[in-house]
């Protein structure tokens, strides 16, 4: 089990950044939710098998067609047990 917690920076809102990721997320089975920051970046916080929140990062790196990533800053942290589903948050 791995939980992260990434801040992915660049062009990422207003190309349908959170939607995809939720997407991706709930295809991978992992659990956590996903948020534009005031800053302009997405921040997201992703639990479940390593390989999968592998793949997560993977797809964070290049986006959505449209984004254009310019950082994608990954913090490991403690498990949330309380998380259940993958959701956009306003």
């Amino acid at each position: 089990m791995r939980t992260v917690h990434i801040v992915v920076t660049g062009t990422v809102q207003g190309v349908g950044f959170r939607f995809t990721t939720r997407r991706q997320a709930q295809q991978l089975g992992l659990v956590g939710w996903v948020r534009n920051q005031p800053d302009g970046s997405v921040a997201l916080c992703a639990q479940g098998s390593e390989g999968a929140v592998d793949r997560l990062i993977t797809f964070l790196e290049a986006g959505p067609p449209g984004a254009v990533v310019t950082s994608v800053a990954i913090q490991d942290v403690t498990p949330d047990k309380a998380l259940h589903g993958f959701e956009v948050r306003f």
